[in-house]
């Protein structure tokens, strides 16, 4: 074998390394020199890390450069020698994926980033917690040791608050804004939970993820299954708790040999950056505040329909934190957004234009399984009576609707008047909202 590729030009032997693994190029080197310069080339392993790493400068995996992709390869496979592969490099593809989206739509959340925890924390907090993390799991903290916290968990205050990279939602006076934990405060958290709220240690479930603002939102993962669970209304008092992740798609979470190891975890975050590439949900600002929000933005989640000129948008999220799986009436929760504007042609009424109009009454058809569970007719949305302007930005504000089974709908219409309800140039007319979906989804976040 050595001879007959010792006897090609250097493009063609080229392309044949190309073609193989980075350990069968390993074996061939050791032919003869010519071999061994060839299979040293740069370019050749600046392919090979490229195509199983992304990598397009030479760097170990702590970001630190190194003076030519050959060691890079050999300095990531060392780091990494005790888990499979191909793993390494799906879950280095989940991270990349999800910094590249943070970079280019909300760097300020990509800063909170911590670095790799080393295999020595992730030993620590095993033996502190007395749990053994599922292999991805621990995969996904070598890269990156969940993110700076805010010091303060007051939304008002502390900007910091709204920086989570899992994001979340407001309605009401209640608020959330999800932080993927580091090694330290999981141990930390976790301890707190099993010691004042009455955990049980044997549970083998731990804090990975929670919200830095008033409102509770905690998330745990159990290391034995591999699930990832979220709090519900009661969830320390009577163990409720909500799978986040289908529980068929979770494999091998301790197995080294086994094929395609998943936990939750992993597939949650690789979930949400698929969530995040598709613009299903979007970086909004609110004040001076920017954040990750959950509320769907596209179509069938996200509904729009125009009327005589205003555009209305509706879309809702499940509120895991508000389920009481005991009670019939109110099992599931769900938040839902209404985005309202007025296009810059105006408020169309029968040929007529008119440069403002406001809302004055709201009707809402809320169903559960089909059937009408709530009827609405009143005045205002939460207490104001917005005034749109043509090309201004949307009116926006967020309500909730709790229902007895995971799937239901809402739908309704807007009683506008055109000019100023002090001040009306025409008669009321109704602006319709499309009905939209209220959905326990199979990824809760």
């Amino acid at each position: 074998m050595g001879k007959e590729l010792d006897g090609l030009g250097f493009l063609p032997l080229h392309i044949i390394l190309s073609k193989l693994s980075p350990s069968d190029i390993i074996k061939v080197s050791c032919a003869n020199k010519r071999l061994r310069d060839s299979a040293s080339d740069e370019s050749l392993w600046a392919q090979i890390c490229y195509q199983e790493l992304q990598l397009s400068t030479p760097q170990d995996d702590h970001g630190n450069p190194l003076p030519c992709f050959m060691l890079a390869y050999q300095l990531w496979r060392e780091a990494f020698s005790m888990y499979p592969w191909p793993l390494v490099k799906r879950v280095k593809r989940c991270w990349d994926k999800l910094k590249k989206w943070f970079n280019n739509n909300f760097p300020e959340a990509e800063a909170t980033l911590r670095r790799g925890a080393s295999e020595s924390n992730i030993e620590q907090l095993q033996t502190l917690l007395k749990v053994k993390l599922p292999l991805p799991t621990r995969l996904l903290y070598r890269f990156h040791d969940g993110q700076e916290l805010p010091e303060k968990r007051n939304p008002k205050t502390a900007s910091g608050s709204w920086l989570g990279i899992i994001g979340g939602y407001s309605f009401y006076n209640h608020s959330v804004n999800v932080y993927l934990l580091p090694l330290n405060q999981v141990i930390a958290k976790t301890r707190y939970v099993i010691r004042r709220l009455g955990f049980s240690s044997r549970s083998k479930c731990i804090v990975m993820a929670s919200s830095f603002t008033f409102s509770r939102k905690v998330f745990f993962l159990n290391c034995t299954n591999g699930q990832l669970f979220v709090g519900t209304r009661k969830p320390l008092t009577d163990g409720e708790m909500i799978p986040c992740v289908p529980n068929t798609l979770i494999r091998s979470v301790h197995d080294l040999y086994g094929e395609e190891q998943q936990d939750a975890m992993l597939l949650w975050l690789e979930e949400h950056g698929r969530r995040l590439e598709n613009g299903i949900i979007k970086v909004r600002k609110e004040g001076d505040d920017r954040s990750i929000n959950l509320f769907p933005e596209v179509p069938p989640l996200c509904v729009t329909t125009v009327t005589n000129g205003v555009q209305v948008r509706a879309s809702a999220v499940f509120v895991p934190e508000f389920a009481d799986l005991v009670d019939e009436a109110e099992k599931f929760t769900f938040a839902y957004s209404i985005r309202m504007s007025l296009l810059p042609e105006g408020c169309i009424i029968n040929g007529m234009t008119f440069v403002s109009c406001q809302l004055n009454r709201r009707h809402w058809i809320i169903r559960a399984d089909g059937e009408v569970v709530s009827s609405v007719d009143d005045e205002a949305v939460i207490g104001e009576y917005p005034l749109l302007h043509p090309g201004e930005g949307e009116f926006v504000y967020q309500s909730c609707a709790p229902l007895p089974s995971p799937s239901g709908s809402i739908e309704g219409h807007f009683t506008f008047v055109p000019g100023r309800l002090a001040d009306p140039r025409g008669g009321p007319f109704e602006v319709q909202v499309a009905r939209f979906p209220l959905e326990m989804p199979d990824y809760v976040f």
